[in-house]
């Protein structure tokens, strides 16, 4: 985090769980009706890194946690590999909701949904932003080019009025589909350390350092298997508005809440 930010950590969680409580008691969304929980985000309040994928799937709109399916044990691995946890970043989706079927996100729902993202951008102040894929990645560019094209190449945008360095990677959703893009990603990952110095340094005014050389990557990722239900592909959109009834709400609330470590 920039040590000139008038946001401090402290500061800065109890804004995102105010921001997750108008989401979850007071937002419009055309989607309400059809999912099971509200997808806000969870991690560390004063991330250095983000990682914004397209919108929850089945495990993750029952348990109202992002990326807690394969997709999010494959996440989990690679941060293993360049020696960073979960707990390190902060890991949310374009939509808070997850679409009947995991369709496509429509337009509308992600234009909907967008300004909530932003604002937990500007709430969490990261150095770097990983987009998962197309829809992120589209989206917090500003371009029409695909994934393929962008990945592992970072750009210098300026979100919620920040500069911020954004790296688009596949999704890993789609790496347990295909094994080349599996290794794609693992490269792309191993990139993210030096990347993370580089902003560091430019954070406090100096010139970035060489990059070091990539880490070793070990073995013990999960093999490539048939795709299963991960929001791989979909997304929600969330705005002010209604949320069906819980039938634990302040239960489901002390869990959320705990998600901004």
């Amino acid at each position: 985090m920039s040590a000139v930010s008038a946001n401090p950590a402290t500061e800065r969680r109890v804004e995102l769980v105010e921001l997750y409580r108008r989401l979850s008691e007071g937002h419009a969304c055309p989607l309400a009706s059809s999912r099971t929980r509200l997808v806000f985000g969870s991690g560390n309040a004063d991330a250095e890194l983000m990682f914004v994928g397209e919108a929850p799937g089945s495990e993750e709109d029952r348990q109202g946690k992002p990326f807690v399916g394969r997709a999010g044990k494959l996440l989990d691995a690679l941060l293993e590999e360049i020696g960073m946890r979960r707990e390190d970043a902060f890991v949310a989706n374009v939509l808070k909701c997850r679409p009947p079927g995991n369709r496509d996100p429509l337009p509308e729902e992600i234009e909907e949904c967008s300004p909530w993202l932003f604002r937990q951008i500007e709430l969490i102040e990261p150095l770097v932003v990983c987009t998962l894929g197309n829809f992120a990645t589209k989206l917090l560019t500003g371009s029409r080019v695909g994934i393929t094209k962008v990945h592992g190449t970072p750009q210098t945008h300026e979100l919620a009025g920040r500069s911020v360095q954004l790296y688009p990677i596949f999704h890993p959703a789609a790496a347990l589909r295909t094994e080349s893009v599996r290794e794609l990603l693992r490269a792309d990952f191993a990139r993210l350390p030096a990347l993370l110095e580089e902003a560091r340094a430019s954070e406090r005014g100096e010139r970035p350092v060489d990059p070091a050389a990539a880490p070793e990557l070990g073995p013990g990722l999960p093999k490539p298997e048939p795709p299963l239900d991960e929001g791989g592909g979909a997304y929600t959109r969330a705005a002010p508005g209604g949320v069906e009834a819980d039938p634990a709400p302040r239960a489901a609330e002390r869990s959320q809440l705990d998600l901004f470590g």
